[in-house]
């Protein structure tokens, strides 16, 4: 599972700081989350090929995290695109985007279906042959959800020494991923578990966007390989967090810490702040394993 970070800044777009996006791959799928202002850009520079991307998820309809979805979709019509494209928001996103396409006659040649979320409740939306999808309720001055992406099991890996101590022959390499015994040519069957290996530990990743701190959110997200949580302030702005329905560092590490995630990664970081070193030593007041997100930056988990 890899994570890269195309913009993790808040409210407005500037030189060297982007709008929330990011780009999630779960076994070869790639997965876009938020979509601010710039982000077709950001992937341009990084070089992806915008045909691999299927799924879209927003987390709310402030424009620093969905702006720049109307000019990507636009961008994969251009493009030529054909395959099927889905995207996961708050009920009314519909309605924002095909207005858009509606009044500049530029309806796209490729399916386009909305997956509208409402529920209050977290609720598995995408069950996917390589991964799921469930939301994580926020808590924001807008209706808000995060999203918790879970890999599935694997096949068996196969064990090359013991392979070739027996001479199991190559057309049988599937059959073992799947977890089958195999007969030799000599009549002689071999367990599955004396050829294999254990199917690698699936990863996790949870994406918090803007909220207030929010105490049920741990028991959400436990034990995740990687979280990302929001951290707009640092604590001598606390009160503008709870006036901004926004989190601190240390906030957002109190909910690593609780949910006992592997690594935390902090941003959309206020504009007001030169030093963003600060944000690491608040956070390690709660959790240690503390990174910061930045433009471009992948982590691999």
């Amino acid at each position: 599972m890899e994570l890269t970070i195309l913009g993790c800044n808040a409210a407005t777009p500037r030189k060297n700081a982007q709008t929330t996006a990011q780009l999630l791959e779960i076994k070869g799928q790639l997965i876009l989350i938020d979509c601010g202002e710039g982000t077709q850009i950001q992937l341009r520079k990084l070089g992806i090929k915008f045909a691999r991307i299927q799924h879209i998820f927003i987390s709310h309809l402030h424009g620093d995290h969905f702006y720049g979805l109307i000019g990507l979709i636009s961008t994969f019509r251009l493009l030529g695109r054909t395959a099927d494209l889905h995207v996961y928001g708050p009920k009314a996103i519909k309605e924002i985007i095909t207005l858009q396409l509606k009044l500049a006659k530029s309806w796209t040649d490729y399916s386009l279906y909305f997956h509208e979320l409402e529920s209050a409740e977290s609720e598995l939306i995408l069950d996917h042959e390589k991964f799921t999808v469930e939301t994580l309720p926020l808590d924001h001055r807008v209706y808000t959800n995060g999203y918790l992406f879970k890999e599935k099991e694997g096949p068996r890996r196969i064990n090359k020494v013991m392979i070739d101590k027996y001479g199991v022959d190559v057309s049988d390499m599937e059959n073992l991923k799947q977890g089958k015994d195999i007969r030799l040519e000599d009549g002689t069957l071999i367990a599955n578990a004396e050829l294999t290996l254990s199917p690698e530990l699936p990863k996790s990743y949870a994406f918090c966007s803007d909220t207030a701190y929010k105490s049920d959110l741990a028991a959400l997200v436990a034990g995740v390989s990687c979280l990302y949580h929001e951290a707009t302030f640092l604590d001598n702005h606390q009160d503008l967090a709870v006036k901004t329905k926004h989190s601190t560092a240390k906030e957002a590490a109190q909910v690593a810490a609780e949910a006992k995630v592997g690594e935390l990664i902090l941003g959309h970081f206020s504009s007001r702040y030169s030093d963003l070193n600060e944000f690491i030593v608040q956070a390690n007041t709660h959790f240690k394993n503390v990174s910061l997100a930045e433009d471009g930056k992948r982590f691999v988990f």
